[in-house]
Parts: C-alpha cells; structure tokens; sequence
C-alpha cells in the first residue's frame, strides 16, 4: 500500500527539524483510487459538530439522509454559530476504531485499512519515520469536509491518549487553495506560520502538541476533502 520508493530518511531529518512534514505519492496509486472509491460511494457517513453548550454531538447517518439541502445547511450554520466565541467543529466522520470493534459494516475496505495501520509493517514504517519507538498502535477515523464545515485551532494534547504525532491521509481530488480546508498551523501568538493544502495521495504529518486548524470549506469548492486521520500513540 504504502509507495517503495519513499526516501524516509530524508523525510526523517525535515520531521526532526520542523516538527511538521507532508510526504507526496506516499501510497501506491491503485491504494488511492480503491480509497477514494470507498469514501466517496460507500461510506455511511455522520456529522460531527460542536453545540452551544460546547459538547460534541454526532449527527447519525440515518438521521442525515433525512434531511434535505436546506435541513443540513441549517445544521452547518448553527453549528458555525456555536463555534463563534469557543471551540467547534462541523465535518462529517466515520469512526473507524468503534466501527471495527462493533463490527459495523464488515465489507467496508475501511476495516481493512485499520487493521493495516496497525500492522508490524506500518508500524514499523511510522517508528523509522519519526525516530520514535514507543509508537505503538494508530487510531483512524474518515473525515470528509463539504462547503460549510470547518476545525477551530485546538493543540490535539491529551496525555491520557499517549498521541505522539497527528497524521493525515490526504485522498481528495486535486484542491485549490481558495477552496478552504487547509491544515494552517499557528504559533503561542495564533499568528499563521504553515499551511498544507490538501494534496492528493500526500500524508500530512506532525508531532503532538501543535496549535492547527483546518479552515472553513468555501461555497465554490468543486470537490470534496477527503482524508483518513488520526494519531499515532504510544
């Protein structure tokens, strides 16, 4: 799955310097198209946001095919609302740890692709890539954001979770920079300091803690951000 030619120890030393690396073509080709097959066509999606209260709520699959243009549209300005003077959020997601361990939707390539991330090889990839041998097991949820939704700047710190670096899987089409979506991270000052756009087949990596955001999706994005993320953990 992963592209052979991948020149890690290059990727390594940026990683140590910067903190923060995206890696082009880092899957084989057919990976990426069976993937983008799967999160556009056969994924059940949900609606992740956060409400006034400032408590995460999930919008179930069922519950959003529901509701037409103008229901979600709703949903995604109140959810903007909410996140106005607080955190928030407003993405649809698929959790691929609770799926797999409910033994939800067994077809679905996604479970697969969990079990691969937490394979001896991939784990073995993500140790060398990042010098760090406590890495021990990754979580993964798909994330697709849509014209509307959006992530507020947070630091991913949870020490009782033992994330050690974010990553994501970038699987869209090919983006434009006006379309939104993009991986900003900010310094203590919530000054800009990098920007990753969403490239096709790229893997977008950095170590935790890091303040970052991934800016609203415009109205006029043409397609969908697409993407598998999550931690790799001790």
């Amino acid at each position: 799955m992963l592209n052979d030619n991948l020149d890690l120890a290059h990727w390594r030393d940026r990683l140590q310097r910067n903190g923060r690396i995206q890696i082009p073509d880092v899957l084989q080709a057919s990976a990426v198209e069976h993937l983008r097959r799967c999160l556009t066509e056969e994924v059940p999606w949900t609606l992740a946001m956060r409400d006034a209260a400032g408590q995460s709520r999930v919008i179930a699959h069922a519950q959003l095919q529901r509701l037409d243009a103008a229901g979600q549209s709703e949903l995604l300005r109140q959810a903007a609302e909410d996140a106005a003077d607080r955190y928030g959020f407003a993405y649809e997601s698929y959790m691929m740890v609770t799926a797999y361990l409910e033994q939800r939707d067994p077809d679905l390539l996604l479970h697969r692709i969990l079990e691969f991330l937490n394979s001896p090889d991939f784990l073995g990839f993500a140790r060398t890539l990042t010098g760090d041998s406590a890495i021990g097991r990754v979580s993964a949820q798909a994330t697709r954001y849509r014209p509307g939704m959006f992530l507020k700047m947070h630091n991913d710190l949870e020490p009782a979770t033992g994330r050690r670096y974010a990553y994501v899987f970038n699987l869209g089409e090919a983006w434009a920079a006006d379309w939104g979506g993009l991986l900003q991270f900010l310094d203590e000052e919530r000054n800009v300091v990098d920007t990753f756009m969403p490239q096709p087949n790229s893997l977008s990596l950095f170590k935790v803690p890091a303040w970052h955001c991934v800016s609203l999706v415009a109205p006029w994005a043409r397609t969908q951000r697409l993407a598998i993320t999550g931690w790799w953990q001790d």
